[in-house]
């Protein structure tokens, strides 16, 4: 049956007891009843969540975690660090994309993450010629999220500049280089593949890749309803170079050039004034954070308290996907501000005190919101998108409801997701996923096949 009987589950209310959710076969909640009684032959659980949305996520860069940690001649930075990666952007395949990004999401859905957006700037082969079909490296990534049962929103991306004010792309960049016209085709070819599990958006890479008279043909070729993401104010030299260009910060610049409203998510935005904060806030756009990323690349901080208490919206995303754990982003974002501002318990507004509910329910929001898709909720009409919690976990143990998301975001670095449904479909079971051996044998030669320069 398309059922399943929670004692406790987490509802877009709070926490309620004895909840019976039923899905059909599209993969939507089509019931989601409060004090029911156990029907027999429906499976249980104790404790049941939606599933944790990744708003940003450029999937090939997995196969580079933990492989640019060796210091450099001299200071290390983001800029450094970026050219490393162009080094794997320019072999990469349209077959080892697909097998990097099937690893990557199989190991999402096994820390809780269902939904995926992907900011996918691989747009052209190794030479920099366009693919026969444009959409050909999207769709190896679409194939990826079906095989591993990902939830996916395909953002292709923007990119014609090397810098502000229209700098020629260098050679290192070729792969990646799109106009307006070339985004709008690739989202058009990809529009058949639309579906419950699968949205079409589009994203700028950044106003160092994209003029605003483009971010704006953009936006205005995009239909109404899809998001739109931009990278913005990730680093200092950023904010530099965009105030010697336009006289004005990255977001403020942006704003006075594009109307940003909730279709927007503004990814990293970590250097804003106050201005830009309040401006933010009104806009109704997310705050698109990644904090393992932004810590690995020493980006900085967002300013999370003064965001939330002016009203706003934040989601997160694992970007270069140096963990696949949203325990591990929204640990993270909160302990940043704890060690800058040397006190506790931080990300709280008005009535609600409890610093993981409020951290998991918000990124459940805003994630939803960035994706343009029925997600994030255990509502009748959303996606079937849940996480059943080990409630055989020390951590667990005699724990009531009201304190589960605390213990899942502060307790321990055990995985405590023990089966995830995406889109009505068990993709993970007692911890393991669905192809879980299949999609890693695949993972292990394309890793292989990098090494030896293939």
């Amino acid at each position: 049956m398309n059922a399943l009987f929670a004692r406790h589950a987490l509802l877009p209310d709070g926490w309620r007891r004895d909840v019976l959710l039923e899905w059909d076969g599209k993969g939507d909640l089509i019931l989601v009843a409060e004090r029911s009684a156990p029907p027999i032959g429906v499976a249980r659980a104790e404790y049941v969540v939606p599933g944790m949305v990744n708003l940003h996520s450029h999937s090939f860069q997995r196969a580079l975690a933990g492989l640019a940690e060796k210091a450099g001649p001299g200071p290390d930075s983001f800029w450094t660090w970026r050219e490393l990666m162009y080094g794997m952007a320019n072999r990469i395949t349209p077959e080892q994309i697909q097998a990097i990004a099937a690893q990557l999401y199989a190991e999402c859905l096994r820390h809780g993450y269902t939904s995926v957006c992907e900011f996918h700037y691989l747009q052209r082969d190794q030479h920099g010629a366009m693919y026969a079909r444009p959409a050909q490296t999207a769709e190896s990534v679409a194939a990826a999220a079906q095989e591993s049962g990902m939830g996916l929103t395909m953002l292709p991306v923007l990119y014609s500049y090397a810098g502000f004010g229209e700098q020629p792309l260098r050679p290192e960049q070729k792969r990646f280089r799109t106009d307006c016209g070339q985004v709008l085709h690739i989202a058009e070819a990809l529009e058949p593949l639309r579906s419950g599990q699968f949205e079409v958006g589009a994203a700028a890479h950044s106003l160092r890749a994209a003029s605003s008279g483009q971010v704006r043909e953009l936006a205005a070729g995009l239909g109404q309803d899809r998001p739109l993401h931009i990278h913005i104010a990730e680093q200092q030299l950023e904010v530099e170079q965009c105030l010697a260009y336009s006289g004005l910060r990255p977001v403020a610049y942006l704003m006075e050039q594009v109307p940003v409203d909730a279709r927007w998510c503004l990814v990293h935005a970590t250097h804003l004034d106050e201005t830009e904060l309040q401006a933010l806030a009104r806009s109704g756009a997310v705050a698109g954070l990644c904090p393992t990323t932004e810590a690995n690349l020493g980006d900085g901080l967002f300013p999370l308290a003064p965001f939330i208490a002016a009203g706003g919206r934040i989601g997160v995303g694992s970007d270069s996907h140096v963990s696949q754990s949203p325990i591990e982003e929204l640990r993270w974002l909160e302990y940043g501000q704890r060690l800058a501002h040397q006190r506790r318990n931080i990300a709280t507004i008005g009535p609600q005190r409890d610093v993981g509910a409020f951290l998991w329910q918000a990124a459940l929001q805003g994630g939803a919101q960035a994706a343009g898709r029925r997600v994030g909720r255990l509502e009748a009409g959303c996606r079937a998108d849940l996480l059943v919690l080990d409630c055989a976990s020390p951590n667990l143990e005699g724990v009531d409801a009201a304190d589960v998301l605390g213990r899942l975001v502060f307790c321990g670095n055990d995985n405590l997701v023990r089966d995830v449904l995406a889109g009505g479909r068990w993709v993970v079971q007692g911890g393991r996923h669905m192809a879980q051996d299949a999609i890693a044998q695949r993972y292990r030669q394309t890793v292989q096949q990098l090494r030896e320069g293939n």
